[in-house]
């Protein structure tokens, strides 16, 4: 059956978060920055094995133009070997650091300023390292997982949608708050095409303590913009479900966040979720995260 021309298309890909909370959008029109624009939030974006070999890569570079600019100066190190590249380097390197040996060291006028500009280099270059290394090593990281699939069921005869998140870390995230939003591609009287925010009601959307696994339930009545929709309805539309988690982190006592996002493909009608809490021989309560994405069709 042909889709009429006046419904919005679904183009493949078109969620605007992938799976793992990171946007997929592709940003165009937007003057190109230089490299040095914004630097440090760049570098503290970075994943670790990225920065650690920017740091690498640049202290290395540096020490190499200071071993050129010394070797350029002719017999400005005593005890090294005439034009040694490889001295003058570990040179600069001891400079930079500040160690010391003693075995090589600056000879005449020149050679001590360049080495008094190294120093003062190498200290700021320390101050900002670091400052960068705690930066990052101190960011707030989550360790929420959601369920791969999200189930459309009945509980007590009415329609929901229901999720589940679940806190992978040993330490208590305390005032955790769940925000559902659908985005989807409507059409105007005017025949212009917009992404419509909808905010989807959650039966409970914060909990003190956050544990163990949290189902979050969406009513699909009257009130909500789902309300009515069959799989064939959910597949007609260029919709995705985005879920926004904050919560405090009660060891470090800073904000967390995490993302997922619900495309069409990733819902499961009349199906329901493996139970995974149970309790054991001491009273206490067990969560199985083997089975979390785990979902079974409803009984007929």
């Amino acid at each position: 059956m042909r889709r009429p021309s006046n419904e919005p298309q679904r183009v493949p890909n078109s969620r605007t978060l992938q799976r793992d909370g990171s946007y997929n959008i592709e940003r165009r029109g937007i003057p190109r920055r230089r490299l040095t624009t914004d630097l440090y939030h760049r570098m503290v974006s970075l994943e670790w094995r990225w920065l650690i070999t920017w740091i690498m890569l640049v202290y290395l570079a540096v020490n190499a133009l200071f071993a050129l600019a010394y070797l350029a100066l002719g017999d400005a190190i005593e005890n090294a070997r005439p034009g040694s590249f490889q001295d003058a380097f570990f040179f600069s390197v001891q400079t930079m650091a500040t160690i010391g040996y003693g075995k090589l060291v600056p000879r005449g006028f020149s050679g001590n300023l360049l080495v008094t500009i190294e120093s003062v280099l190498g200290m700021a270059t320390v101050a900002v390292l670091t400052g960068l290394l705690f930066a990052k090593f101190s960011r707030p990281t989550s360790r929420v997982v959601f369920s791969r699939f999200a189930v459309v069921t009945k509980q007590n005869g009415v329609p929901m949608l229901l999720f589940r998140v679940a806190n992978q870390r040993d330490s208590i995230l305390v005032e955790a708050r769940m925000r559902l939003v659908l985005i989807r591609a409507e059409r105007t009287q005017e025949g212009a095409t917009m992404r419509r925010f909808h905010d989807l009601t959650l039966t409970r959307g914060e909990t003190p303590l956050f544990p163990l696994s949290w189902t979050l339930t969406h009513v699909l009545d009257e009130k909500s913009p789902l309300h009515g929709l069959g799989p064939e309805g959910w597949e007609e539309q260029d919709a995705e479900i985005v879920c926004a988690l904050t919560g405090t982190e009660e060891s470090l006592a800073q904000t967390i966040h995490a993302r997922f996002s619900y495309g069409f493909e990733d819902l499961r009608f009349n199906h329901h979720f493996v139970d995974i809490i149970s309790v054991g021989d001491d009273g206490r309560r067990i969560i199985d995260y083997s089975n979390f994405h785990e979902v079974l069709p409803d009984e007929a």
